[in-house]
């Protein structure tokens, strides 16, 4: 199911005067128990001049009512939000949800969904989606682990780390459960551990820049490859 923009609320307005630099491709996030609010109000933090595609494995139940979590992450941002088919084309500007009971998984310019074993108890499995989207664009992925009452993410955070992308981490003394991002931090070594609040931020300071600002990230050799 997909919801397309109209008057959606709550969603960071675009900024003038700035550059586009960065290599990144994706924007992967992972999110479990309080995962709801925690990830509408990263989407809305999000400026609309980032164009990047924006993925999302969010633990739910495997009878969900499929479209229920685009259309209230759809009533926040001004982004089409998408339940995701197989085989269904990535698209700039788009959000993307891992639907329940499928594992996600991507490949270069394409999804794919699976019924494999849980993996931590799960499917989606944040892991699996973070490792896919770590070996189809290395370097171009940035991935965000939120809130969450299990582990799931934390090995997925570290591939996308050893294969030159960024990690990013919930603070887990504000999240509604610290599970998940502590063992995030634990796994990898994350670039940035911030408050909820201030992630959208980080993720478009790592996009775009000021006029005559120096890039936010330098890109480094890519491990693991």
């Amino acid at each position: 199911m997909t919801f397309h923009p109209s008057e959606a609320r709550g969603q960071t307005q675009p900024r003038k005067n700035v550059e586009h630099f960065s290599g990144f491709e994706l924007i992967c996030i992972g999110a479990s128990w309080g995962g709801l609010d925690a990830v509408g109000r990263l989407l809305a933090d999000i400026p609309e001049e980032i164009d990047l595609p924006i993925v999302i494995a969010q633990h739910r139940h495997r009878t969900s009512l499929g479209g229920a979590l685009a259309e209230l992450l759809h009533l926040r941002i001004r982004r089409p939000v998408h339940d995701v088919d197989d085989k269904m084309a990535i698209e700039p500007r788009n959000v993307y949800i891992a639907p329940p009971d499928y594992h996600l998984l991507i490949e270069r310019g394409s999804f794919a969904l699976s019924t494999d074993e849980r993996v931590q108890y799960s499917r989606p499995s944040i892991d699996v989606l973070f490792e896919s989207a770590a070996y189809a664009y290395g370097p171009g992925v940035i991935g965000i682990i939120l809130t969450g009452a299990n582990e799931d993410g934390a090995a997925g955070l570290a591939t996308i780390k050893r294969r030159g992308g960024v990690a990013v981490i919930q603070d887990p003394s504000g999240a509604t459960r610290r599970t998940m991002p502590d063992a995030a931090i634990a796994a990898t070594a994350a670039d940035a551990i911030l408050p909820l609040e201030d992630i959208g931020k980080f993720v478009y300071g790592l996009c775009v820049r000021e006029a005559a600002q120096p890039p936010v990230r330098d890109s480094g050799p890519v491990e693991g490859v």
